[in-house]
């Protein structure tokens, strides 16, 4: 197979063949990791920007002293190539992150270094890859986002999934957009604790909005960042919202 493209794996799953690829950047020596499930992409790293920037963003949303004595908790939703979950890794205040993903494929080629980021995330004690459903987990009224912890708080979830609040990878999804998801993914964080999401789209007023009902403190971050021919300017959005010290 050409040294420009190989694909390392191809895996038929119950939602679409999931498949991991490799390419040489044209007129580069920087191989290029996409993960796709049947004609859809769902990570490159060659756009990383914005994920990076959802864990800087949400993080540093939080007061500089840790709200857990000892280090934050993180949650992370949706492994993909792992840029954001490397990203929360590298704040020296996070002592615990849980990594929920819902396709074991994709976990399975982190743990076997297919993926490049997936060694450093393996080799770090602080890290763990969970499988399972984010969205099942984070609005269930039982359970919660640490298996082996039922009703454990967390410092901060950071969430790269869906594509926007209105433009999701599969329609159960939707059950987080709205008050009543918002509000029970809420109940997993810790009084002061920040809630932040990626999303492909620019700001959306309708969103923010629900999330000011929830949340009360929210912002919406433009991630601009260049495209892949360095001629012209992209963006995504990260929202925060962080959850009142006292309870109402």
């Amino acid at each position: 197979m050409s040294i420009n493209f190989e694909e390392l794996v191809y895996r038929p799953t119950p939602i679409g063949v999931l498949t991991l690829r490799r390419r040489r950047r044209p007129d580069s020596d920087v191989d290029i990791y996409e993960i796709k499930l049947g004609d859809e992409f769902l990570m490159s790293s060659a756009f990383t920007a914005a994920e990076i920037a959802l864990a800087d963003i949400g993080l540093s949303s939080l007061p500089q002293d840790p709200l857990s004595q000892g280090g934050l908790d993180v949650v992370v939703g949706g492994l993909g190539l792992g840029y954001t979950a490397q990203a929360a890794l590298a704040d020296p205040r996070v002592r615990s992150l849980i990594v929920i993903d819902a396709l074991p494929e994709v976990i399975e080629w982190h743990e076997a270094g297919l993926i490049p980021v997936g060694r450093e995330l393996s080799a770090d004690p602080r890290c763990r890859l969970v499988h399972g459903d984010f969205f099942t987990m984070a609005t269930s009224a039982d359970g919660g986002l640490d298996p082996e912890a039922l009703g454990r708080l967390f410092d901060a979830v950071l969430v790269d999934i869906d594509h926007a609040p209105d433009n999701l990878l599969h329609p159960s999804h939707a059950v987080l957009y709205t008050a009543a998801g918002l509000q029970r993914l809420s109940e997993h964080l810790k009084p002061g604790g920040v809630f932040a999401l990626w999303s492909n789209d620019p700001p959306d007023a309708a969103f923010n909005g629900l999330l000011e009902r929830v949340f009360g403190a929210v912002e919406a971050h433009v991630v601009a960042f260049e495209n892949l021919h360095g001629d012209d300017e992209v963006s995504n959005t990260v929202y925060v919202g962080t959850k009142r010290a006292v309870q109402a």
